[in-house]
């Protein structure tokens, strides 16, 4: 019973940092969307966010991308709607994939200091109900993609997955961009989309869970010191 608390504040912490999250404030007429899919704790969607997704930031190229992150993944949605996991914006979100890249999986918190951003927005939002609602709205979002997902990182430009070929995400955004302002990242020679590449890894499902659980008490210690700063 504890421990599937601990999945659900895992859930609820994921989901209540993306309340706070905007990306590029201009028009989306002619933007191309970008959307991931993803889990914490699976090495490969924290090597994407850290080593890759970045890119987008660069050279004027989110001002041609509508950017979405999705943090469901692989967990499921049981009847009850309770959460089996298998496991105030892009910097935080990086920080702390960047710790969990690096195995640092206790020391998330130390983000909000490095940003200078304040706890209490996302303590507030994991305590109350708005959790819930939004890590509901991600399952529902996730649970309708078509064709489904089959594992994450799953990287979809303008509606259609890259299944495999997601590390070239800048070369397929660069293909679908039907806009007439020059764009630097598609300009360089090395985002023509490749064929014929390594295998892209994935994660099927979470299977570390003593990572789970290392992270789920250092949440859950957090969530704790809130409640007592809360009510004295």
């Amino acid at each position: 019973m504890e421990f599937s608390f601990q999945k659900n504040v895992i859930s609820y912490f994921l989901v209540c940092l993306l309340c706070f999250t905007q990306f590029s404030s201009i028009s989306c007429e002619k933007k191309v969307s970008l959307t991931l899919y993803y889990e914490s704790l699976c090495p490969y969607c924290s090597n994407f966010i850290v080593n890759y997704l970045p890119k987008i930031f660069k050279n004027g190229m989110i001002d041609i991308v509508d950017f979405k992150l999705v943090p469901w993944g692989n967990t499921k949605l049981q009847p009850d709607n309770t959460f089996k996991c298998q496991n105030e914006h892009f910097p935080f979100i990086y920080c702390v994939e960047s710790l969990v890249y690096h195995k640092n999986y206790t020391h998330w918190e130390t983000c909000f200091e490095k940003l200078n951003l304040k706890k209490k927005l996302v303590t507030d939002c994991v305590l109350s109900g708005r959790g819930n609602e939004l890590e509901l709205q991600y399952a529902a979002e996730t649970n309708a993609l078509q064709p489904p997902h089959k594992y994450v990182p799953w990287v979809v430009v303008d509606g259609q997955p890259l299944y495999d070929d997601y590390m070239d995400f800048i070369s397929f955004i660069c293909k679908a961009y039907k806009g007439t302002t020059p764009v630097p990242s598609c300009s360089s020679s090395i985002n023509v989309i490749k064929i014929g590449r390594k295998f892209n890894p994935f994660c099927l499902k979470q299977t570390a869970m003593s990572k789970l659980s290392t992270v789920s008490s250092a949440i859950t210690s957090w969530l704790n010191r809130a409640k007592l700063t809360a009510s004295a």
